[in-house]
């Protein structure tokens, strides 16, 4: 590309919002919801009737929060908002290893049988959740990182050439 069209791609970050990266940081909601649905609606035995479901539920209020905040922030190219997307998707890969794992390797009685607390397929159905939202949200602040360095670069350099 010639420096021209890179200049107006660039000129056009100025005026338009990081909808890429707001959306991402959106999806990664979506997919932390299909999750905590499939965890809070499981009924199998009283495994999830603990504090760490309470834990969970409030660590999930702060995700959401979080997230819709910095997907407000990184659309106005704020790049602490997109680090936080990055952190919270990361944090999002750790949850995998807590809950999910538990439940998958835990049995418990139901009736005369012991069962998993969780089967299989809810185990891989929440694991894609959550690899889906951490995917969503790193990506989301990657991008919202990139874009904001472009146009911090652009504002100084349109700066120093009105001097």
């Amino acid at each position: 590309m010639t420096n021209g069209v890179m200049n107006v791609k660039k000129d056009r970050l100025r005026y338009t919002k990081n909808k890429l990266s707001s959306t991402l940081a959106i999806l990664g909601i979506v997919f932390d919801a299909l999750y905590f649905i499939s965890i809070y609606s499981s009924d199998v035995g009283n495994y999830f009737y603990n504090y760490i479901i309470g834990a969970s539920v409030v660590y999930n209020l702060l995700f959401l929060l979080c997230v819709f905040l910095s997907s407000e922030g990184v659309k106005s190219y704020k790049l602490g908002y997109a680090i936080a997307l990055i952190v919270v998707g990361a944090m999002q890969v750790g949850r995998i290893f807590y809950i999910p794992l538990k439940a998958h390797s835990s049995m418990v009685s139901v009736g005369v049988e012991m069962v998993p607390a969780m089967d299989g397929k809810q185990f891989a159905y929440v694991i894609v959740c959550l690899v889906l939202s951490a995917v969503a949200c790193i990506v989301s602040g990657v991008i919202g990182i990139y874009k904001t360095r472009v146009l911090e670069g652009y504002n100084k350099q349109l700066a120093g050439a009105e001097a």
